[in-house]
């Protein structure tokens, strides 16, 4: 009977979203406008910290590692500006939306403390506001591509569906930490340094083909859930190479994906009741 509860109790939550979709849309609209509202550059401000990034990271890597151009298994040489921009751009929405989803109940808590307001979409119009600047640059890195001689092909068609990864992937993520971090206010310290370890851990600034002399650890770091996205994005990008080709990796990504969203789902719906009297 637990079970059928609990299995209803994410049901609902589902059905929450879908319900309120028009009211998320309009939501994550204002949130993008209002976040730098007041500056002068605007949602210019959006844009900067990602390319400045990247430029940093290229100029590093490029210039004073001489890392010209990553040769990948099928012997096919991207430039490594490429290499390193098609890892970043996924990182970097994963990066934002899951700091964005875990802080959204603490920074909207005047609406946490409504009775009739469907808390559960907070979470997720903060992700999807932080969508907007990934589409931005998903355009941009499809154009990069192109000018480095990189045309678009069949496989491009797949980049949607690893953006859908990223986006279910850090929705699941963000129930449980924006429950969490109204009761420990330190997990947001504790994910940000997760983070900064994360993005040599995905791997995003080197192939994990480095890896090939040591099977089992480079297993370890195929666990990492968002690394099955960025070598999904720069398979359809450079390689040509198609998620069903290896499907146990695409089950392992689903399966871990679906597990953490009920995990998620549950731990929102006990701690619901106790947001009010800790905001």
């Amino acid at each position: 009977m637990q079970q059928v509860t609990n299995s209803k109790k994410r049901g609902n939550l589902a059905i929450e979203l879908f319900t309120n979709r028009s009211l998320i849309f309009k939501l994550a609209k204002n949130d993008f406008k209002t976040r730098y509202a007041g500056s002068y550059l605007g949602i210019l401000w959006a844009f900067v910290q990602p390319v400045v990034t990247v430029l940093v990271y290229w100029l590093v890597f490029e210039f004073g590692f001489n890392q010209k151009a990553e040769v990948l298994k099928e012997g096919i040489a991207v430039p490594y500006v490429m290499y390193l921009t098609a890892g970043l751009v996924p990182w970097f929405y994963f990066s934002e939306a899951i700091n964005n989803g875990m802080t959204s109940l603490l920074e909207y808590n005047y609406l946490v403390k409504k009775v009739v307001f469907k808390i559960s979409i907070l979470p997720l119009v903060k992700i999807m506001a932080a969508g907007i600047i990934h589409c931005f640059f998903v355009g941009v890195l499809l154009i990069v591509c192109m000018i480095y001689g990189f045309f678009p092909v069949l496989s491009w068609i797949q980049i949607p569906y690893y953006s859908i990864c990223l986006f279910v992937l850090v929705l699941a993520l963000s129930y449980t930490l924006s429950s969490v971090i109204i009761f420990f206010r330190d997990l947001g310290q504790i994910i940000n340094i997760g983070l900064q370890v994360g993005m040599w851990a995905t791997p995003i600034l080197w192939p994990i083909s480095k890896l090939d002399n040591h099977p089992a650890i480079q297993f370890i770091f195929r666990l990492n859930p968002v690394y099955y996205i960025v070598s999904g994005y720069r398979g359809s990008l450079f390689e040509k190479k198609w998620f069903f080709e290896d499907l146990l990796y695409s089950a392992y990504f689903w399966g871990f994906t679906v597990i953490v969203f009920a995990m998620g789902a549950f731990i929102f719906k006990r701690l619901k009741p106790h947001f009010a009297d800790v905001l």
